[in-house]
Formats: C-alpha cells, structure tokens, sequence
C-alpha cells in the first residue's frame, strides 16, 4: 500500500517503513505526526483519488531526526558591468519514518 501526501508546499509518495525527508515543522525527536492532506492511496486494486483530498484518509509517522538538506549557490551576475554576487543556501529538514496508511 501507498499514498501520495502533501507537506510544506511539496508531495511525497510514501509507503511504510519509507524513511522521508520533509519540511522542517515543530516537535521533537520521537514525536508521532499525523498527516491529513492525502491526495491519492493505491496498492490494493484500483488507486483511490481524492478532488483534490481523500476524506478519512490518514498517514501516521514518526519523527526520527532533523537534518540539513544539500547546499545550493545562488550566483547572480550582470555581464560587462562587474556585477557578481553568491550566495548559499541549506534547508532544514526533518526525517521522517513512515508507520502506517489508514484509508
């Protein structure tokens, strides 16, 4: 069984015992979190899609760790002028650990 979830702007499709990196979001390690914005659940025959969410649906996770995701640069420039400027980027993640799909 899967199901595809929505978090922090971005989706995610997830089965249990999947480990996820998401959004950072409040809580502390070893928390249950308990998603409600579920978009689509399949596995077991047809898939079930929600316009645009499926009611009674739920994902239960826990919280395993925060971490930090990949570092980007973000260079600007503006040619024949002498203009450059860099910047970086890391986003703060919380990893995830998926228990169970209730449909």
């Amino acid at each position: 069984m899967y199901a595809v979830i929505e978090t922090g702007g971005k989706q995610y499709r997830v089965a249990p015992g999947d480990v996820v990196d998401i959004e950072r979001s409040e809580g502390l390690e070893g928390d249950a979190l308990e998603f409600e914005r579920i978009l689509l659940v399949g596995g077991e025959g047809a898939p079930k899609v929600g316009a645009p969410l499926l009611e009674g649906a739920r994902v239960k996770a826990t919280r395993i760790d925060e971490v930090r995701g990949p570092k980007i640069r973000v260079f600007k420039k503006k040619r024949r002028k002498g203009y450059r400027r860099t910047r970086g980027h890391r986003q703060d993640l919380v990893r995830i650990r998926i228990d169970e799909i209730v449909a």
